[in-house]
């Protein structure tokens, strides 16, 4: 898979909004691919990137079910919670070198620099963390599930300077390439869920598996 990321020229106010004109104005990308066993209820999830000279921005929306969102503490167990990811590998002369980056639907993140998944990576410390802006539209905490449907967003600006405090980046400009993919999880839920943009050959779910990343064509 491969998605077009457009530069725009001045920085985006983070609200959460999806409606608003700039995302309006651009196209989305939706996590069609599934792992793991068959769901109850399978979410519908949307997102879309845009970058300028110092920050990526990404948006969700999220058709869920079964929400919960108990983890608060930055790099704590987002995934257990209703969450979405971003995991990325900005710069191709190392494409198995990747970031982990997970917010749960409360806006807590937890973000990783991955060497060699699971085995060799560095926790972004989380006063580079707090750098992230965060926008979401649910509570910070959900402790029992809310079971019915329910529509959510989550924004975020990523600054490019606290990427490269980690790795070598490739800075953002027209003809870079990262890869990439984008993941919906929600593992201690009662409807537990892998939704995934690029799909994964894997039986068991596992996101940490770079060979299987798409394209992010910047603009």
């Amino acid at each position: 898979m491969e998605y077009n990321v457009k530069k725009i020229h001045s920085p985006l106010t983070v609200d959460g909004d999806w409606n608003k004109d700039v995302w309006q104005q651009t196209e989305s990308l939706s996590l069609n691919y599934h792992m793991g066993d068959i769901l109850k209820f399978r979410p519908t999830v949307e997102a879309k990137l845009l970058y300028d000279s110092t920050s990526l921005y990404v948006i969700f929306k999220v058709d869920d079910q079964f929400v919960k969102c108990r983890t608060t503490e930055l790099n704590g167990t987002v995934w257990t919670d209703s969450c979405v990811e971003f995991f990325f590998a900005p710069n191709l002369t190392a494409p198995e070198r990747y970031f982990n980056l997970e917010i749960n639907c409360g806006g807590t993140p937890l973000m990783f620099y991955n060497v060699v998944p699971r085995k060799d990576f560095t926790v972004v410390d989380v006063e580079h963390l707090t750098k992230l802006e965060i926008a979401h539209s649910l509570p910070k905490c959900i402790e029992e599930e809310m079971t019915e449907p329910v529509q959510w967003t989550l924004e975020y600006r990523l600054p490019l300077d606290l990427i490269a405090r980690y790795a070598e980046l490739e800075q953002p400009r027209s003809g870079v390439v990262w890869n990439a993919n984008f993941y919906k999880i929600a593992d201690d839920t009662s409807n537990p869920h892998y939704l995934t943009w690029n799909p994964v050959q894997k039986a068991e779910p596992d996101f940490h598996l770079p060979e299987f990343f798409g394209k992010l064509m910047f603009q």
